[in-house]
């Protein structure tokens, strides 16, 4: 079974809750998941799965909580082949940059070279009023090549 580290970036708690959510899935096949609210890139390595799920706030900025995450990202780019990772970014189509942080987030990841292990999912909260089952129907989708 896989070892699988959940980042969160999240404002009003949709995207915490769609963590939780798939975690319990994941865990109830028998993975080990650690969820983080909070992460830093030392917090990760790539023995594990990384599953990122963020939310979008203001100009299709990242969530304060995964800020340190990504600029870290930004500023060591670090060489990241080998890491194999999946991304759900969650956004409002109403607004002009809709999904921005996740859509920064996938193009950084794969400019450092890890690998998405499949596409990118975005949920749109102007049309899915529970996220949290729409990404389980997309994990359910994949989960079998953890």
């Amino acid at each position: 079974m896989a070892e699988i580290d959940i980042l969160v970036g999240t404002v009003y708690g949709s995207a915490m809750l769609v963590a939780e959510t798939l975690s319990r899935h994941l865990e109830g096949k028998g993975h080990v998941c650690r969820v983080f609210d909070e992460a830093e890139l030392e917090d990760i390595d790539s023995s594990r799965f990384l599953l990122l799920i963020t939310a979008t706030t203001g100009q299709g900025d990242i969530p304060p909580n995964l800020q340190s995450f990504a600029s870290a990202l930004a500023d060591r780019a670090p060489y990241m082949k080998g890491w194999r990772y999946a991304l759900i970014a969650m956004g409002d189509s109403s607004y002009e940059h809709f999904c921005g942080a996740g859509r920064r987030l996938d193009e950084l990841l794969q400019e450092l070279a890890a690998e998405p292990l499949v596409e990118r999912l975005e949920i749109d909260a102007t049309v899915e009023d529970e996220p949290e089952v729409a990404a389980l129907s997309w994990l359910r989708q994949w989960e079998n090549t953890l």
